[in-house]
């Protein structure tokens, strides 16, 4: 009897380990994107709309996993990050402009990061920005500095989980289930609404944007994965799109349940959404939100930063990889450490317009979308370059409609700015 039991204990243990050794930069670099911009674009979503977008986000989140399966076939078989090959395959002014398409993107998201972080601790335990942000800035840079690739990858995946708490939190609020349900056949969805629009197109921004194909990429290289670990990488990659999937689905189902139609709708970040659900569903409510808040901010911050660093450091030669110490590459590294320190630096500026910033990061990512899946659609099909794992004809149906999609939204969008007062 106490073989059997000490068994299936083993038993338990190896499935927990090999589940942990599955999940790696797919499954990081998809939670990551639930970052604190998104987390609040998610409770913003619920509270003004209430289930309507769930589906549109859930099918998105998973579509996601099309577009990232991309970038692991391409690092896996070139051993080169998304930036260089780019660089290499288009010429130098295609190459440094996808650069500066990610350094504008990362900058402006990187202080949402900072915006949610200082949001979460203050709900919970009253602390200032000035206290925090210092705190979670230092945390970040000796994180990184300190450990190899594994470390730090399986550092962030562990905090990532604690997003999982989001969805105890959309039980507890009972929402109607025939009424989620009814989002996925899309009835309610108005694109023709400006702050309908808006939202939408922030949702999209968040689901996937331009870093996390540098990201994913340059992680995969710098994993050493080659063409044997693929389908490893899209099982990791899967898992982390249902993953993020879920914990979007349950912050709309919760927002939506229980502040739509009060006259809480009206928040503007996720910290609000946390107090504002607290006399509905109890102070553990925005306890909650606020943890999950805390590590999305935090993951998706050092993953940003670090999609920064890889790139530059593909592009202009630099050492880059966080298997080596400090000073065989200082440029990779302290090109990190000025990203999460300005960043963070800008939340504590007086009267920065925080809210505003963190919703248009959302809308600025799906502009610059797509040109990064223009540059990803056409390295795949580069026979040269990827051999027999070029995209078939439905990735490339899919992507392709994805762009379409996504630059007819921006220009209905660019439309309605411009003549609102018509």
């Amino acid at each position: 009897m106490i073989r059997s039991e000490i068994s299936k204990h083993q038993s338990l243990f190896r499935r927990v380990l090999f589940w942990l050794s599955v999940l790696g930069p797919g499954f990081l670099v998809m939670m990551a994107d639930n970052d604190a911009g998104g987390i609040t674009t998610y409770a913003v979503t619920g509270a003004q709309t209430k289930y309507v977008l769930v589906g549109a986000l859930v099918i998105m989140s998973l579509l996601a996993f099309v577009v990232q399966e991309m970038t692991v076939r391409l690092g896996a078989v070139t051993k080169e990050g998304h930036a260089e090959l780019i660089y290499k395959k288009f010429g130098k002014f295609w190459g440094m402009f996808s650069l500066a398409d990610l350094f504008i993107a990362n900058t402006f998201t990187l202080v949402t990061e900072f915006i949610g972080i200082g949001a979460a601790v203050k709900t919970v335990f009253g602390i200032p920005y000035e206290v925090t942000i210092p705190i979670a800035i230092g945390g970040m840079i000796l994180l990184v500095i300190s450990g190899t690739y594994m470390f730090v990858e399986k550092s962030l995946i562990a905090f990532a989980l604690l997003q999982l708490f989001f969805i105890p939190a959309a039980i507890k609020a009972h929402p109607d289930i025939n009424e989620v349900l009814k989002s996925f056949t899309f009835q309610g969805l108005n694109i023709f609404s400006p702050t309908f629009l808006t939202l939408f197109i922030a949702n999209i921004g968040t689901t996937i944007a331009p870093w996390m194909l540098f990201f994913q990429q340059s992680a995969v290289v710098d994993r050493k994965m080659d063409e044997s670990d693929i389908n490893l990488g899209r099982l990791d990659t899967f898992i982390g799109s249902l993953g993020t999937a879920m914990v979007a689905a349950s912050i709309i189902i919760t927002t939506g349940a229980v502040l739509y139609g009060t006259k809480y709708n009206n928040i503007q970040d996720a910290s609000q959404a946390a107090m504002a659900l607290v006399p509905f569903l109890g102070k553990y409510a925005g306890t909650i939100f606020s943890i999950g808040l805390f590590s999305a901010g935090a993951v998706a911050a050092v993953t940003l930063a670090l999609s920064t660093s890889w790139a530059f450091g593909e592009v202009f030669g630099w050492e880059h990889s966080l298997n080596l110490p400090f000073n065989r590459a200082k440029w990779f590294y302290t090109l990190y450490i000025l990203s999460v320190s300005t960043a963070g630096a800008v939340v504590l500026i007086p009267n920065a317009p925080l809210v505003i910033i963190n919703l248009l990061v959302q809308v600025m990512n799906t502009f610059l979308l797509p040109p990064a899946l223009l540059f990803l659609l056409l390295l795949l099909n580069d026979k040269e370059l990827m051999g027999d794992y070029t995209n078939s004809i439905w990735s490339n149906l899919f992507v392709g409609f994805v762009i379409v999609f996504v630059m007819i939204l921006s220009l209905v969008y660019a439309f309605q700015v411009l003549f609102a007062g018509g």
